[in-house]
Protein backbone atom coordinates (compact mmCIF):
# COMPACT_ATOMS: atom_id res chain seq x y z
CA UNK A 1 0.00 0.00 0.00
CA UNK A 2 1.45 3.51 -0.97
CA UNK A 3 1.41 6.57 1.32
CA UNK A 4 0.33 9.76 0.90
CA UNK A 5 1.96 13.18 2.31
CA UNK A 6 0.60 14.76 4.99
CA UNK A 7 -2.32 16.63 3.44
CA UNK A 8 -2.66 20.13 3.20
CA UNK A 9 -5.97 20.83 1.72
CA UNK A 10 -8.72 18.26 3.90
CA UNK A 11 -12.25 18.50 1.65
CA UNK A 12 -15.36 17.31 3.29
CA UNK A 13 -17.94 16.13 0.36
CA UNK A 14 -21.78 16.71 0.98
CA UNK A 15 -24.34 19.24 -0.69
CA UNK A 16 -24.34 22.76 -0.08
CA UNK A 17 -27.96 24.68 1.04
CA UNK A 18 -30.18 24.25 4.35
CA UNK A 19 -31.85 21.27 2.91
CA UNK A 20 -28.92 19.31 2.91
CA UNK A 21 -27.22 20.42 5.96
CA UNK A 22 -28.22 17.72 8.36
CA UNK A 23 -28.46 14.81 6.13
CA UNK A 24 -26.07 11.71 5.78
CA UNK A 25 -24.41 12.67 2.70
CA UNK A 26 -23.05 15.63 4.51
CA UNK A 27 -20.86 14.06 6.69
CA UNK A 28 -17.65 15.52 5.02
CA UNK A 29 -18.95 18.95 5.73
CA UNK A 30 -20.80 17.90 9.29
CA UNK A 31 -16.97 17.14 10.10
CA UNK A 32 -14.91 20.00 8.17
CA UNK A 33 -17.54 22.57 10.27
CA UNK A 34 -16.73 21.05 13.74
CA UNK A 35 -12.94 21.20 12.82
CA UNK A 36 -13.08 24.81 11.85
CA UNK A 37 -15.31 25.57 15.04
CA UNK A 38 -12.63 24.13 17.01
CA UNK A 39 -10.11 25.73 15.72
CA UNK A 40 -11.78 29.30 15.45
CA UNK A 41 -11.69 29.75 11.94
CA UNK A 42 -14.96 30.60 9.48
CA UNK A 43 -15.59 29.72 6.17
CA UNK A 44 -16.01 32.11 3.69
CA UNK A 45 -17.28 31.77 -0.21
CA UNK A 46 -14.85 31.23 -2.77
CA UNK A 47 -16.10 31.20 -6.01
CA UNK A 48 -12.85 30.61 -7.82
CA UNK A 49 -12.67 27.47 -6.16
CA UNK A 50 -16.10 26.37 -6.20
CA UNK A 51 -16.90 26.06 -2.67
CA UNK A 52 -16.77 27.71 0.47
CA UNK A 53 -12.75 27.87 2.25
CA UNK A 54 -11.75 27.96 5.68
CA UNK A 55 -7.60 28.34 7.08
CA UNK A 56 -6.46 27.09 10.48
CA UNK A 57 -2.63 26.84 11.12
CA UNK A 58 0.14 29.22 10.61
CA UNK A 59 3.30 28.70 7.96
CA UNK A 60 3.92 24.73 7.71
CA UNK A 61 1.14 23.87 9.60
CA UNK A 62 -1.41 25.86 7.79
CA UNK A 63 -4.34 23.54 6.29
CA UNK A 64 -7.12 24.79 4.11
CA UNK A 65 -10.89 23.17 4.71
CA UNK A 66 -13.16 23.17 1.55
CA UNK A 67 -16.73 22.41 1.10
CA UNK A 68 -17.37 22.83 -2.56
CA UNK A 69 -21.08 24.07 -3.69
CA UNK A 70 -21.07 22.19 -6.98
CA UNK A 71 -23.78 19.45 -5.42
CA UNK A 72 -21.64 15.99 -4.40
CA UNK A 73 -21.68 14.86 -8.62
CA UNK A 74 -19.32 17.83 -9.12
CA UNK A 75 -17.11 17.70 -6.39
CA UNK A 76 -13.93 16.96 -8.89
CA UNK A 77 -14.38 20.38 -9.84
CA UNK A 78 -13.77 22.36 -6.94
CA UNK A 79 -11.03 19.62 -6.15
CA UNK A 80 -9.37 20.36 -9.04
CA UNK A 81 -9.37 24.19 -9.01
CA UNK A 82 -8.38 23.85 -5.30
CA UNK A 83 -5.63 22.39 -6.32
CA UNK A 84 -4.12 24.21 -9.21
CA UNK A 85 -4.51 27.44 -6.80
CA UNK A 86 -2.64 26.06 -4.14
CA UNK A 87 -0.06 24.07 -6.45
CA UNK A 88 -0.92 21.28 -4.88
CA UNK A 89 -0.65 17.36 -5.56
CA UNK A 90 -2.99 14.63 -5.38
CA UNK A 91 -1.46 13.21 -2.53
CA UNK A 92 -1.56 16.52 -0.54
CA UNK A 93 -5.74 16.04 -0.37
CA UNK A 94 -7.34 14.27 1.89
CA UNK A 95 -11.54 13.68 1.00
CA UNK A 96 -14.13 13.39 4.11
CA UNK A 97 -16.96 11.33 2.80
CA UNK A 98 -19.85 9.21 4.01
CA UNK A 99 -19.94 5.68 3.32
CA UNK A 100 -23.18 3.44 2.93
CA UNK A 101 -21.51 0.20 3.10
CA UNK A 102 -19.71 0.57 6.65
CA UNK A 103 -21.71 0.62 10.05
CA UNK A 104 -22.81 3.74 11.41
CA UNK A 105 -19.68 5.47 13.06
CA UNK A 106 -16.72 2.95 11.22
CA UNK A 107 -14.07 4.85 10.02
CA UNK A 108 -11.72 4.00 7.12
CA UNK A 109 -8.93 5.75 5.92
CA UNK A 110 -7.24 4.82 2.73
CA UNK A 111 -4.20 6.19 0.68
CA UNK A 112 -5.40 5.45 -2.55
CA UNK A 113 -8.54 3.68 -3.96
CA UNK A 114 -11.70 3.23 -6.52
CA UNK A 115 -14.77 5.48 -6.23
CA UNK A 116 -16.75 2.45 -4.19
CA UNK A 117 -20.06 3.51 -5.98
CA UNK A 118 -19.95 7.42 -4.43
CA UNK A 119 -20.53 10.27 -7.05
CA UNK A 120 -18.39 12.13 -5.14
CA UNK A 121 -15.27 10.48 -5.41
CA UNK A 122 -15.99 9.30 -9.17
CA UNK A 123 -16.58 12.92 -9.60
CA UNK A 124 -13.07 13.53 -8.31
CA UNK A 125 -11.46 10.80 -9.64
CA UNK A 126 -12.12 11.50 -13.50
CA UNK A 127 -11.89 15.04 -12.95
CA UNK A 128 -8.10 14.13 -11.67
CA UNK A 129 -7.28 11.54 -13.55
CA UNK A 130 -6.05 9.47 -10.58
CA UNK A 131 -6.96 7.44 -7.65
CA UNK A 132 -4.01 8.29 -5.90
CA UNK A 133 -5.33 10.13 -3.29
CA UNK A 134 -6.41 9.77 0.52
CA UNK A 135 -10.09 9.35 1.69
CA UNK A 136 -11.36 8.83 5.01
CA UNK A 137 -14.67 7.50 4.62
CA UNK A 138 -17.49 7.66 7.91
CA UNK A 139 -19.47 4.91 7.52
CA UNK A 140 -23.36 5.73 8.03
CA UNK A 141 -25.03 2.69 7.78
CA UNK A 142 -26.97 1.48 4.92
CA UNK A 143 -31.26 0.39 5.42
CA UNK A 144 -32.67 -2.94 5.75
CA UNK A 145 -34.19 -3.16 2.21
CA UNK A 146 -35.10 -5.58 -0.45
CA UNK A 147 -33.14 -6.11 -3.94
CA UNK A 148 -35.97 -4.35 -5.53
CA UNK A 149 -36.27 -1.22 -3.50
CA UNK A 150 -32.57 -0.93 -3.26
CA UNK A 151 -31.92 2.08 -5.37
CA UNK A 152 -34.87 4.42 -4.47
CA UNK A 153 -34.46 2.98 -0.63
CA UNK A 154 -30.77 4.27 -0.86
CA UNK A 155 -31.27 8.04 -2.19
CA UNK A 156 -33.53 8.38 0.56
CA UNK A 157 -31.48 6.95 3.29
CA UNK A 158 -28.47 8.91 2.08
CA UNK A 159 -30.50 12.08 1.63
CA UNK A 160 -32.27 11.72 4.83
CA UNK A 161 -32.01 12.87 8.29
CA UNK A 162 -29.87 10.87 11.19
CA UNK A 163 -32.29 10.16 13.71
CA UNK A 164 -32.09 10.94 17.36
CA UNK A 165 -29.71 8.21 18.13
CA UNK A 166 -27.55 8.04 14.94
CA UNK A 167 -27.71 11.98 16.06
CA UNK A 168 -25.82 10.47 19.90
CA UNK A 169 -23.43 8.56 17.96
CA UNK A 170 -22.22 11.03 15.04
CA UNK A 171 -21.27 13.83 17.78
CA UNK A 172 -19.06 11.34 18.98
CA UNK A 173 -17.34 10.29 15.81
CA UNK A 174 -17.37 13.77 14.46
CA UNK A 175 -15.64 14.94 17.95
CA UNK A 176 -13.55 11.77 17.26
CA UNK A 177 -12.70 12.86 13.87
CA UNK A 178 -11.81 16.16 14.16
CA UNK A 179 -9.49 14.87 17.12
CA UNK A 180 -8.01 12.08 14.62
CA UNK A 181 -7.15 14.57 11.77
CA UNK A 182 -5.26 16.83 14.25
CA UNK A 183 -3.01 13.52 15.09
CA UNK A 184 -2.15 13.50 11.49
CA UNK A 185 -0.66 16.94 11.98
CA UNK A 186 1.23 15.61 15.01
CA UNK A 187 2.29 12.31 13.84
CA UNK A 188 1.62 11.73 10.55
CA UNK A 189 -0.64 10.27 8.20
CA UNK A 190 0.16 6.71 8.40
CA UNK A 191 0.56 6.16 12.34
CA UNK A 192 -2.94 8.71 12.75
CA UNK A 193 -4.61 5.37 10.35
CA UNK A 194 -4.08 2.93 13.07
CA UNK A 195 -5.91 5.21 15.31
CA UNK A 196 -8.98 6.26 13.25
CA UNK A 197 -9.49 3.10 11.48
CA UNK A 198 -9.83 1.40 14.98
CA UNK A 199 -12.00 3.89 16.52
CA UNK A 200 -16.14 1.59 15.35
CA UNK A 201 -15.68 -0.23 19.06
CA UNK A 202 -15.81 3.29 20.92
CA UNK A 203 -19.45 3.53 19.46
CA UNK A 204 -21.19 0.58 18.90
CA UNK A 205 -22.73 1.13 22.59
CA UNK A 206 -24.32 4.15 22.41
Amino acid sequence: MSTSADPSLLVGLGNPGSKYSSTRHNVGFMVLEKLATKECASFSTSKKLFGQLAEIGIGAQKRRLLMPDTYMNESGRAVKAAMHWFGLQPNHILIIVDDIDLPLGKLRLRYQGGAGGHNGLKSIINNLGTQNFSRLRVGIGKPVIAFEEKQVRTVSHVLGAFNSKEQLVMQSVLNEVVLGLNLIQEVGLEKAANHLNSMHSKFTDI
